[in-house]
């Protein structure tokens, strides 16, 4: 809608003139399209390297002999009861100091890893038929064989379910990336709405442009994704 449509009282559902200009203004308010890049780039790394880390840590605890995996399980558990504000801190000054504010890999680096996909990819695993693990030695597949021909491809659900999810909060994040970046390049596009809300306060157009585009991709995930949720969280719910 254009600013005679939103200030029409009682607002209009369908806009008498549609319109472009409010994307183009947004843009050229604030590096829109930067910032959507940086969400973009920081969200896919973040969501690739928690799925590697989950996937060997779960193949660890279910398929290596290791002494006291359980209680390494429960280590990982503990991180789950660790909120974030707890840790915000020492997590920026480590990184400040390590000279990586203002960077990608200052907005990456505290969540390679994650406790809650290591739990999801365990319970999956647990599931899985000892006699094909048997089979597979048998035709002499090793560990690293067995984890990406056999074990991976098998439990595709749960590695959406956990992508769909790390994705999702990787997006949205908003306190992080506000404390660790300093120029409007850096920072992604959930700061630059904040941005933008500061920038024409006046023109609700501007803001609600920027929302929508910001919603797309977590709307796309979440319908196209939508069965893996539901396969992925209940793996493990019943033996």
């Amino acid at each position: 809608m254009g600013p005679g449509d939103l200030a029409v009282y009682p607002p209009a559902v369908v806009p008498h003139h549609l319109t472009t200009g409010n994307f183009a203004a947004a843009a050229r308010a604030v590096p829109l399209a930067r910032q959507y890049l940086n969400s973009v780039l920081v969200a896919g790394v973040i969501t690739a390297a928690q799925l590697l880390t989950s996937v060997l840590a779960a193949y660890a605890l279910v398929f290596l002999p290791l002494r006291g995996r359980g209680a390494v399980f429960g280590v990982f558990l503990a991180t789950l009861m660790v909120p974030w504000e707890a840790v915000i801190i020492p997590n920026y000054l480590t990184v400040s100091d390590w000279g990586l504010a203002n960077s990608y890999f200052g907005l990456v680096l505290p969540f390679l890893a994650s406790g809650f996909g290591t739990f999801m990819l365990r319970q999956s695993f647990r599931q899985f038929p000892a006699e094909l693990r048997d089979a597979a030695r048998i035709d002499g597949a090793g560990h690293w064989r067995f984890l990406w021909r056999i074990l991976v491809p098998l439990n595709k659900p749960s590695l959406a379910a956990i992508a769909i999810y790390v994705f999702l909060s990787a997006w949205n994040q908003y306190f992080w990336p506000l404390i660790i970046t300093r120029t409007p390049q850096m920072q992604t596009v959930q700061i630059g709405l904040t941005s933008l809300s500061y920038a024409d306060a006046a023109d609700p157009g501007l803001i609600l442009a920027g929302v929508l585009l910001s919603l797309l991709p977590t709307l796309a995930l979440v319908v196209l994704g939508q069965r893996f949720i539901v396969r992925g969280l209940t793996a493990g719910a019943v033996r």
